[in-house]
């Protein structure tokens, strides 16, 4: 399989805890960001795989000057950090649980002067990716499914002025298969909730009292099948989040995947 992904996310509400918060309270401003990913997926058989995910980030930072008056705008693009990952399914003759592992590397742009560390395009470090997901049925008939997954990044060596938080993200999701519209043609509305947690980032740059959050979000989506390409959208609703400190959030987050089964 082979694939390109657009993401994009506007953080433009200052957000302290689990509320709302003055935007004079923060020194930035607006982070407006497009994620374009795209990446191939390769199955050695039915058991083993592995995926390669190349992303380019084009992001916009509005925050305060250094005597506090003037908002400047920085606008970047760059490549970002790219995921090797290995994939395992031979647990059962369904193949409907699987592990994956890997790496992220720091093969994005770090040290561009006007963002922050945590603003970055890449944060500069090498992650260990460990994951693992579970697929099946809600019905008799296959047509309502599940899916669950959950992925950790750790950091394992970074900069020495910073380093990024770890990470854990936990997906579950329901969808349902039984709408053919036509031949070779499927829709399948899609909805997941996603679980988030990341930990303070440390360092000389790391402002581990402005960084580190959980959150939840709530993903209704759809997915369309033809023949051997599928597309899917979704848009993502934060229902809770509570951060350290003062911090930037995004009201809602977009996606849209297109992908080539061969």
């Amino acid at each position: 399989m082979v694939w390109a992904e657009y993401d994009f996310m506007d953080q433009n509400r200052n957000w302290s805890g689990t509320s709302s918060a003055p935007a004079a309270d923060n020194s930035d401003k607006r982070i407006r960001t497009s994620f374009i990913n795209v990446g191939a997926q390769y199955q050695f058989n039915r058991s083993w795989g592995v995926t390669v995910e190349v992303p380019y980030w084009e992001r916009l930072f509005n925050t305060l000057d250094d005597n506090g008056l003037t908002v400047d705008s920085f606008t970047h693009g760059a490549l970002g950090d790219i995921r090797l990952k290995g994939v395992y399914n031979g647990f059962s003759p369904d193949l409907s649980t699987g592990i994956t592992f890997g790496v992220k590397l720091p093969t994005g742009d770090s040290s561009y002067a006007n963002f922050d560390p945590d603003t970055e395009i890449s944060t500069g470090s090498t992650d260990s990716l460990i994951g693992a997901y579970h697929m099946g049925s809600i019905t008799a008939d296959n047509q309502w499914r599940y899916f669950t997954q959950v992925q950790w990044d750790q950091p394992l060596s970074h900069k020495s002025d910073y380093r990024p938080g770890n990470e854990i993200i936990a997906t579950a999701g329901a969808y349902y298969e039984g709408w053919n519209v036509a031949p070779n043609v499927k829709i399948a509305p899609v909805l997941q909730v996603s679980a988030s947690y990341r930990g303070h980032d440390g360092g000389p740059l790391g402002l581990p009292d402005q960084s580190g959050y959980t959150r939840v979000v709530v993903n209704p989506g759809i997915e369309a099948d033809i023949g051997h390409v599928s597309v899917f959208f979704d848009v993502g609703f934060p229902v809770w989040v509570n951060v350290t400190g003062d911090q930037l959030v995004a009201s809602q987050l977009y996606r849209m995947n297109l992908a080539y089964h061969f």
